[in-house]
Formats: structure tokens, C-alpha cells, sequence
């Protein structure tokens, strides 16, 4: 008869899904050699090795990979059971897992400030990251919720936008085309622009917009972060297209214009993304149709 605890196979499950003993220990809030230790009881306890190091990485043995199901699937069952008790008591005592692509995170955690006023027994835990590692955490059903402004194209994901997400033009305000009114996009071909890093949605956007015009642009500093742009644009390297919401401190500041393009603002959208067979709570729930009701309402007049 095997003799595991749910503890063991929580620590089995994190070294396996990230296939790393440093990863999982700092996920689990754990030292290196606690993990260790657990899986080697582990070990111990199924009389098999359960990983196996090739060079400087691991790998799961066949029993591994077994278990590894299994562990996903008892995961599983626990998040269930967790949704039902919190359901029993209500929206009163819940807790919202909820991963933001790094953009979002200029407006969403304003909107959960809101959702958490009327609903003030709650806890929430925002995890910010990049669209990859969002969607692996959604995929790996380590959260609830996930808002991104690219929808996901995995049919087992379920995506539904809740805001109106433009992309602007920005520039200094000393820039000469600042005083200007309906600039002709071709204008655009002699500026510079700072631009995000390949595979960033407003990039994309971004390039599929230019090329519909035929507009070769300049491109600057190429960066993974907004916020280097809007202090490159600041220091006058350059133009920059980013989210408006992203900018709203700066505009507001008059520390950053937009300008006046013809074809602008690029319209996208925010997109609330679960899993297609996630059991949601009774507070993700919530949240979930909280943004599809009032998100757009709630956002600052400067931006809306």
C-alpha cells in the first residue's frame, strides 16, 4: 500500500510541471533542499526514481510521467473541492487567483480595488507576467482568470472581451507634429519609432497596420517593457504606439501627447480568458461578470 501525502505529491507536481527543483521551490515558497527531501520520500515511497538528470537538466522517468497524471488530476480535484467550500460560504470569505499580461497591469488592479470594495472578506492574489507565461499558468490551471489584450487561440480556452483597448500614437510635447490635425499616415514613415520586443501584441498590431499602408517605418530601441518606451518617447527618442491605458499618469501630466494620425487609434481589446473546463467560484465568477458589466465605465475619463 502506498503510503503519500498530499504534501509530497504538491511538491512532485511543481518540480515535474516546471522540471526544476529551484523553480518549484521558489513557487512553493519552499528552501531547495525541502524539495529534495520530499521527493526523494516520494522516491522512497513508490520504490521507483521518479526523475532523471542528463547534464544540468531533469527529465520524468516513465513512473514520472505516470504519476505526474495523477498528481495533475488529484490538483484538480482539490481546486474543485476548494471552489465548492468557498461557494458555501458565499462571496464573503472567497479567494480570486488572477495572472495580468504586464500591460494590463496599468488598469487592473484599479478595477479589483473596485471588485474588493463590495466585496471586502475576499482575498486576491494578481500575478503579472508576460502573454507566454499567462497562458501556461492558465493551461497548468494555476489560476482562475487571466486578462490579455491578444485572445488565446486554444480551443480550450474561453475568451471574452470586456473593454475597448485603442492604440495610440505618442510623442513628446514638444514634438513638432503635436500642433497638428489629422496627420497623413505616410507622415509617419520619417519619424522613429521605439518599438516592443517580437511577439508583443501591440507590436504585432502594430506592423500589420503599417504594412496595410505600405509604410516602411524607422524603428529605434527595441524593448520588452511599455514603460521604456514611454521614458524613450519622454526623452525624445522617438515616437511610440502603446495601449492608451498604459499612458494615463503621462497624459494626464502632460508629460506625453497623442497625436492626431488618420487611421488611429488602432481599436483591440482587454479579453477576460479562463479555461473552457474550469469550474469558476463563486468570486471568480463574480469578477468575471463584473468586468463584463462595468469595466468600461470605471476607467478615468482621460483614457476612456
Amino acid at each position: 500500500m502506498l503510503h503519500l501525502t498530499l504534501r509530497q505529491l504538491r511538491v512532485f507536481e511543481s518540480v515535474a510541471r516546471n522540471l526544476s527543483f529551484s523553480r518549484a521551490a521558489a513557487e512553493l515558497h519552499l528552501t531547495q533542499p525541502a524539495v529534495s527531501m520530499q521527493i526523494k520520500q516520494l522516491e522512497g515511497n513508490v520504490s521507483l526514481p521518479l526523475f532523471e538528470q542528463v547534464g544540468k537538466r531533469i527529465y520524468l522517468t516513465e513512473a514520472g510521467q505516470e504519476l505526474y497524471q495523477y498528481s495533475r488530476a488529484i490538483s484538480q480535484q482539490l481546486a474543485d473541492m476548494e471552489v465548492a467550500l468557498d461557494e458555501l460560504n458565499g462571496l464573503e470569505r472567497g479567494k480570486l487567483n488572477i495572472s495580468v499580461v504586464s500591460t494590463a497591469n496599468y488598469f487592473a488592479p484599479n478595477l479589483l480595488a473596485k471588485f474588493c470594495q463590495r466585496y471586502s472578506g475576499i482575498t486576491v492574489s494578481l500575478n503579472v507576467s508576460n502573454r507566454e507565461t499567462v497562458l501556461k499558468q492558465l493551461a497548468d490551471n494555476l489560476t482562475d482568470l487571466a486578462i490579455m489584450g491578444q485572445p488565446p487561440k486554444e480551443l480550450d480556452m474561453v475568451s471574452e472581451s470586456f473593454m475597448e483597448n485603442p492604440l495610440v500614437v505618442i510623442a513628446p510635447p514638444g514634438h513638432p507634429l503635436c500642433s497638428a490635425n489629422r496627420i497623413p499616415v505616410k507622415r509617419l514613415a520619417k519619424e522613429i519609432f521605439l518599438v516592443r520586443e517580437p511577439g508583443s501584441g501591440t507590436r504585432s498590431a502594430m506592423e500589420r497596420f503599417f504594412a496595410k499602408h505600405k509604410i516602411i517605418i524607422n524603428r529605434g530601441m527595441e524593448t520588452d517593457t511599455t514603460e521604456a518606451i514611454k521614458q524613450a518617447v519622454q526623452a525624445g527618442m522617438g515616437l511610440g504606439i502603446m495601449s492608451i491605458h498604459t499612458a494615463e499618469l503621462e497624459l494626464a501630466t502632460n508629460r506625453l501627447n497623442v497625436l492626431d494620425v488618420q487611421g488611429f487609434p488602432i481599436m483591440r481589446y482587454w479579453h477576460i480568458v479562463n479555461r473552457k473546463n474550469k469550474r469558476l467560484s463563486g468570486v471568480a465568477q463574480a469578477f468575471k461578470d463584473f468586468l463584463l458589466k462595468e469595466a468600461p465605465g470605471l476607467m478615468p475619463e482621460t483614457i476612456r
